[in-house]
């Protein structure tokens, strides 16, 4: 199976100056905004489902999550870390796009923290301790940041041949048996 291939990481100084061509932004910004659910990928690791809710702060989107304490488990994942994100059309279910994102965490208390955590509390299907559930994320979770990087791995006219499922993984669920 041919993935994309991630871009290197980029130093500190280049991040800046990587955002998406204005078509690509306007595609990512748009199926993330109607998709509640991201592939994230992070190096190393098997690509994960997660939700997340596309925010802007300061004039630039970004996808942002919840990780850890109750919540999704993406491992690997770290602050100043570049990942790959697929996002699936909303109509069709399918692959939309791939871009690389570039992670940040928000720390709890700060003033980005207080614009993007009620948002993801009232997107937040299911909280299991209602009202108090930002509380507890400051506590024991991780909210993280995914900034769009550079032009898009995969898009509409430009997708890699593979399907991009995962293997099936072997094991006692999957294995036949007489």
């Amino acid at each position: 199976m041919t993935r994309p291939q991630y871009p290197a990481s980029p130093s500190s100084s280049s991040v800046a100056t990587l955002p998406p061509a204005l078509p690509d932004a306007a595609l990512v910004e748009e199926a993330c905004k109607k998709s509640g659910l991201l592939w994230v990928a992070v190096p190393g690791m098997r690509d994960r489902v997660v939700w997340h809710v596309w925010h802007e702060v300061d004039g630039r989107g970004a996808a942002y999550l919840v990780t850890g304490g109750g919540e999704q488990n993406v491992p690997g994942l770290s602050d100043g870390q570049l990942v790959r994100i697929t996002v699936r059309s909303k109509d069709k279910g399918g692959r939309l796009a791939t871009w690389s994102g570039l992670v940040g965490r928000i720390e709890p208390g700060s003033t980005e923290w207080a614009e993007v955590v009620p948002t993801l509390h009232a997107k937040r299907l299911n909280a299991r301790d209602g009202e108090a559930q930002p509380e507890r994320w400051a506590a024991h979770s991780v909210v993280y940041r995914i900034v769009p990087q550079g032009p898009l791995l995969e898009g509409p006219g430009r997708y890699a041949k593979a399907s991009g499922a995962a293997p099936v993984q072997s094991g006692p669920g999957t294995t036949r048996r007489r």
